[in-house]
């Protein structure tokens, strides 16, 4: 089976592509640059050459594959219209080649914004809706092309997806520690984060693709909420830093724009993704990968 992957040399798309390569598959990545063209020819996939701007390139890979998951996203938080536009865009265009091919395709999202005062579960409807809206409404836009020949499945993480030389939220929250001599929550930090380690998460994106029914809703997620009030002080005690608290309202100002999530209830389940695909997270919690020097030397 060939398998066309976006953001195949990225943070999670790269573990996808080795557990893919490792499980059989024939794997085409989509590449940017020469660096990222080079690790996936090191471990064994096919290269194509593009971007997401790239729509035309986009259709190809959809058209010459047998499933896609698409994993790209420009995460450019200094403009996130930018980003929410081009995901849209790039959604459109593999929808639209690959309508009434009846082939696969996994689409990226995550957990937050799904529920409110409690843990989001993958019963839970995506409230994005349309190109304005975060990721550009993508995953309800896949779930459209449902009756009109595409299996689409949406790919939900956690906002840590974590392991050694990860350089996402929590690599964003180690840094503000760093820049500013505190190591720090939001509020009372009572409020949680869900988390997976990224083997888990690659693991769950295969078995996502041989198993889950068209218009599935699957969570990547290992740990359902790790207090952030915790994970700042498993930050203070790896940086030999003071814990404190800030206010909300000065969240992004002490932290940058991962202010605003650090400050959310972020908690959410995958019982029914597990139950479903048959998957068990087993990779190291956060706070194990924390201890063990992830985010800085130990």
């Amino acid at each position: 089976m060939r398998v066309f992957v976006t953001g195949a040399s990225g943070w999670i798309g790269s573990a996808a592509v080795a557990e893919l390569l490792q499980a059989g598959y024939e794997v085409v990545g989509l590449a940017r640059s020469d660096r990222s063209a080079a690790a996936l020819e090191s471990v064994g996939a096919v290269v194509r050459r593009g971007e997401l701007d790239d729509l035309e390139g986009l259709r190809a890979g959809a058209r010459d594959s047998d499933a896609v998951i698409h994993l790209a996203n420009k995460h450019d938080w200094s403009d996130p219209a930018e980003s929410n536009r081009a995901e849209r865009a790039s959604v459109q265009a593999l929808l639209d080649e690959l309508e009434g091919s009846g082939k696969r395709f996994l689409v990226a999202s995550g957990v937050a914004g799904l529920a409110r005062g409690r843990a989001s579960t993958e019963a839970d409807p995506s409230p994005s809706v349309g190109p304005d809206a975060p990721r550009g409404g993508t995953e309800n836009l896949a779930f459209d092309y449902l009756d009109r020949g595409v299996e689409s499945i949406a790919l939900r993480f956690a906002p840590t997806v974590h392991g050694m030389h990860d350089h996402g939220f929590i690599a964003a929250i180690v840094a503000a520690a760093k820049a500013t001599g505190v190591s720090a929550h939001v509020g009372d930090g009572t409020n949680g984060w869900a988390a997976v380690h990224r083997s888990d998460a690659a693991r769950m994106i295969r078995l996502g693709l041989e198993k889950a029914p068209a218009g599935a809703r699957l969570h990547a997620v290992g740990e359902e909420s790790v207090p952030t009030r915790r994970i700042a002080e498993t930050i203070g005690r790896g940086l030999g830093l003071p814990v404190t608290s800030v206010a909300p309202a000065d969240a992004v100002a002490h932290f940058g724009f991962i202010g605003a999530f650090f400050a959310m209830d972020l908690s959410s389940t995958s019982l029914a993704t597990q139950g479903l695909l048959g998957w068990t997270p087993v990779g190291p919690t956060l706070a194990a990968d924390l201890e063990a020097g992830a985010y800085y030397p130990v």
